[in-house]
């Protein structure tokens, strides 16, 4: 074993969206709504790699913007990245609030990427006499590697596993040497950092030609030399390359205001990690963090979480003595659940005070009669999770019951901009306790380990812990607009949209038949059949065979989308386009009709869903159909 300091860097905004893709968002939401998948993920594998690896000195950078001298050489470069998840935002502060409390050092260098701060500090390293771990989801750090220098890159398996590249498995994988890599890499392109290659160079053919050459200096140098369509591609689209070069060389001598000395690992601090880690809501990894760094270990109860409740015991109850506990709490509002399928009731439950009631619903049976005479009364009060979805299967039984609860739309008040969560979900960060769930292989389960009736008791629970929160405003927009909207909502959908079938058939034919028209007349301008509907075909038709300007970049070439073939039409008119866009409206009108056709019940009539819930301005949606995506002219 080497007796060298390791020094490991670790691209912390790489790493944290990799994690945020491979955690699922609802399992990690703090009990304010905070998503901390992102965190977890990141943390897990940095102690994972901290036991293996046991670095002696440790540094996590991150990017600081968008935007760096690289975009001002290359406006577009990394311009298809789409746009942070509105759940991720938020999460990179309070994981570097994390690292700190663990004593690491976190980095980050204005109008420069996190690559820069890896490669001048792995530069350092390999120069100081250290072992340098470079800890990335990057390729372009392969460039970075030596005898001294290592990349641990994530699998396809995400963070949990990574692929250790020495100088030996990067020519082994990719044909050259490390600091060939960038070269190869100019040559095809990259098309996360909207880097557009050479056309029809592949990888293979770029190693061949560093091999040959010995880079991509010398390749230039000689591009005269190379035959055929790809060398006449390579000297037509040199700029490009050498672009693509400067861009993927990593700078290892900008200041990054740090000594490697400064970077040695020192103790937690356990107070700040406590804090922090429960602020988080991160129980068994705050031990973990604890344990790694040699504290003592604390009480799950330690951590800052609510506090939790007992759930209490389930009894179920018919007839008379139903019609008693009922009467007993007729003037307060009672916590329901219910159990059906395919819209009949099998079970419900009741919760009030500390009891949770289990009502057994027997088609043709009297026991539950207490309870369906009582939710027929005006006068009295019922606390639903989803009161809309309830509401619909209640009125197969002639009820309509008075609602004044609704702990799903609740939630959304209080957070009109986080993720839905689920009951489950709730129950756990609300009442600080997890809900038992039945097996997840039973598809009708045979009993669910909570209990009906203590699911209503949660229901109860939680529409208390909810509305406390909210404030005045809040409260009477929830009573005044919210609540009555979901009884119009249930009975909207329960009715359905009047259709006439027999006129969306015959749309359908007329469509189909203007879809036949248009591609008819596409083939006929150019001369030859094309998959109407591939963006790699379109490219070849458009940009080489009819020589048109390109449009845009993108990933794979150039946008195909409508709105470019319409800015294309205007500036280069051809009888192609006017038949390839016809066939694209065609195409989409008809899709949304056949979606209309299959949605049609049994009474003729169109059932979609409304959601109150799914947007942070109130805004209704539609779905399964959705109806708001008909146009309203063609």
């Amino acid at each position: 074993m080497s007796d060298k300091p390791i020094l490991m860097v670790i691209d912390g905004h790489s790493l944290a969206f990799r994690a945020f893709y491979a955690l699922p968002l609802d399992s990690f939401q703090t009990p304010q709504g905070q998503h901390t998948n992102a965190i977890h993920g990141f943390i897990s594998m940095f102690l994972g790699l901290l036991n293996k690896e046991k670095p002696t000195h440790v540094a996590v950078a991150f990017d600081i913007s968008r935007y760096s001298f690289r975009t001002r050489i290359y406006p577009e470069y990394k311009g298809t990245r789409g746009e942070t998840p509105p759940e991720f935002i938020g999460q990179v502060p309070l994981l570097q609030d994390a690292l700190h409390a663990m004593g690491v050092i976190t980095l980050t260098k204005e109008d420069h990427e996190a690559d820069d701060i890896l490669a001048t500090l792995a530069h350092r390293g390999s120069e100081g006499g250290f072992n340098v771990l470079v800890v990335s989801g990057d390729r372009d750090t392969f460039q970075l590697i030596n005898d001294n220098v290592t990349v641990l890159y994530p699998s396809a398996r995400g963070v949990a596993e990574l692929k250790r590249y020495t100088p030996d498995a990067v020519e082994e994988r990719y044909g050259v040497r490390p600091e060939r890599y960038p070269d190869v890499a100019a040559l095809v392109g990259e098309t996360s950092d909207n880097l557009i290659g050479v056309d029809k160079v592949g990888e293979k053919t770029a190693v061949k030609w560093i091999t040959q050459y010995g880079s991509l200096d010398a390749l230039l140098a000689a591009a005269e030399e190379i035959p055929g369509v790809v060398g006449h591609n390579l000297r037509e689209q040199k700029d490009r390359v050498i672009r693509n070069r400067e861009l993927n060389h990593l700078l290892t001598d900008i200041d990054v205001g740090v000594s490697l000395e400064a970077l040695e690992r020192g103790p937690i601090d356990v107070d700040a990690v406590t804090k922090v880690f429960g602020e988080l809501a991160f129980k068994t990894l705050t031990n973990r963090v604890l344990a790694l760094g040699g504290a003592t270990l604390i009480a799950s109860e330690s951590v800052v979480a609510p506090e939790a409740v007992a759930l209490p015991q389930q009894r179920s109850l018919v007839d008379e003595e139903l019609t008693a506990w009922l009467g007993k709490h007729a003037d307060q509002p009672l916590g329901v659940q219910l159990r059906s399928l395919d819209g009949v009731i099998l079970e419900v439950g009741l919760g009030a005070g500390v009891e949770a009631i289990r009502v057994p619903w027997i088609q043709g049976s009297k026991d539950h009669l207490p309870l369906l005479e009582a939710m027929a009364e005006s006068s009295r009060s019922w606390v639903f999770f989803d009161s809309k979805s309830a509401l619909k299967i209640l009125h197969g039984e002639g009820l309509a019951p008075t609602i004044t609860g609704d702990v799903h739309v609740a939630s959304w008040i209080l957070r009109p901009s986080g993720k839905s969560r689920s009951f489950a979900q709730l129950v756990s960060d609300e009442l600080g306790t997890p809900l038992p769930q039945p097996p997840a292989d039973q598809l009708l389960p045979e009993e669910n380990e909570a209990g009906v009736g203590v699911e209503a008791w949660c229901v109860l629970a939680l529409w208390t812990q909810l509305s406390s929160q909210l404030d005045e405003a809040s409260r009477g927009v929830l009573s005044a607009i919210e609540l009555p909207l979901v009884r119009i909502l249930a009975d909207m959908e329960r009715i359905g949209i009047g259709s006439d079938r027999v006129a969306l058939d015959v749309l359908e034919r007329e469509l189909a038949g203007q879809v036949g028209k248009f591609e008819a007349e596409c083939f006929a301008a150019i001369g030859h059949e094309v998959n109407l509907g591939s963006p790699k075909q379109l490219q070849t038709v458009l940009f080489e065979e009819l020589e048109m300007p390109t449009t845009r970049a993108t990933k794979t070439g150039y946008s195909t989308d409508a709105s470019a073939l319409a800015e294309l039409q205007i500036s280069n008119p051809h009888p192609f386009l006017d038949s390839l866009l016809g066939h694209r409206d065609a195409t989409k009108l008809r899709q949304i009709v056949e979606g209309l056709r299959v949605a049609i019940g049994d009474d003729h009539r169109l059932h979609t869903t409304f959601d109150q819930t799914g947007t942070s301005t109130g805004r209704l949606s539609s779905l399964e159909p959705n109806l708001q995506n008909i146009p309203i002219k063609t």
